[in-house]
């Protein structure tokens, strides 16, 4: 008897000196970490939490640690990025709403105080004034578009859409143009009719929008292409040209916010620099993705992919 309580005694003692020593190394393991997060926040650095442990509960907070870390860092490149388009967008915003405006104010002040300009002269000019706060009201209702796209206050209504009608109407609104320039036209659409959850508005906004930046920087190769075509779940819409084309190197940029080059395409509306960003916004607020392919010269292809509907 007196063995057997000698044994769980020492058996008892064994363990307790294994539980404080756990703590032990719990503790200096938690003081470890909370000396280094301390140093990561007050230093700003992008260090993570580095440490050996066979604690399996102290290894899943260490995990969870550095996912937050991670997702911060994310946070905040992206938020910098955000912050480097935005100033960049408010820059190319007041140089384009500063040239028209200019023009303006420069041809009313012809207008009231040169008392030699005709009839025909002052009606020359106030048509070019008009234009030009044409140009304005156009560049700042896109910009507000856009700004609405973003911050999601656009909710679109979305149904059932046959995608096909909407491609023959967009198209042939555009006739008289591609005649006028003589443009080759090539349009593929399956006479079978092909469904989408969408909306019917963003649908043809979108395609305006492509087909028109297709005819003022494609023009030079003289022909256009709308086709569709789909697979068992998706929809593809492509808008071809022949014209200048896309550099490998402006690929990824061109979709930006007021992304302007000397031969951007993304100069849709006036050299704004919106008009293929809010194509990809409102592709996106469909659920869809859009993507392009380009040799100069050669085929440039802008294509729109969103969830078809077999029901």
């Amino acid at each position: 008897m007196i063995y057997l309580l000698v044994f769980f005694l020492a058996a008892s003692l064994i363990f307790i000196i294994y539980l404080v020593h756990n703590q032990r190394v719990a503790n200096r393991e938690i003081s470890y970490i909370e000396k280094k997060l301390k140093s990561i926040i007050d230093q700003q650095t992008d260090e993570n939490v580095l440490l050996y442990t066979s604690n399996s509960q102290m290894k899943s907070l260490l995990v969870q640690i550095n996912r937050l870390f991670e997702h911060n860092k994310k946070t905040v490149a992206n938020f910098h990025s955000v912050e480097r388009s935005m100033r960049k967008m408010l820059s190319n915003i007041s140089h384009d709403l500063k040239t028209p405006l200019t023009v303006i104010l420069g041809y009313i002040e012809i207008i009231l105080h040169d008392k030699t300009i005709n009839q025909e002269k002052e009606e020359s000019l106030l048509q070019t004034v008009h234009l030009k706060a044409e140009e304005v009201l156009e560049l700042i209702n896109h910009f507000f578009e856009l700004v609405k796209l973003e911050s999601h206050d656009i909710q679109l209504e979305m149904s059932k859409i046959e995608v096909g009608e909407i491609c023959r109407k967009t198209i042939l609104d555009y006739y008289e143009i591609l005649a006028k320039k003589e443009f080759d036209v090539s349009i593929k659409i399956p006479d079978e009719q092909i469904f989408v959850w969408g909306n019917k508005e963003a649908i043809e906004r979108i395609l305006n929008n492509l087909i028109s930046n297709a005819l003022q920087y494609g023009s030079d190769g003289k022909m256009i292409g709308l086709h569709l075509r789909s697979t068992e779940n998706k929809v593809y819409i492509e808008v071809i040209d022949r014209g200048k084309g896309i550099l490998e190197d402006d690929k990824d940029r061109i979709f930006e916010r007021l992304y302007t080059m000397e031969d951007s395409r993304n100069k849709l509306y006036q050299g704004s620099g919106l008009g293929l960003t809010i194509t990809k916004r409102l592709v996106e607020q469909l659920g869809g993705e859009i993507s392009i392919i380009s040799t100069p010269y050669h085929k440039t292809t802008f294509t729109v992919e969103v969830k078809r509907v077999n029901y």
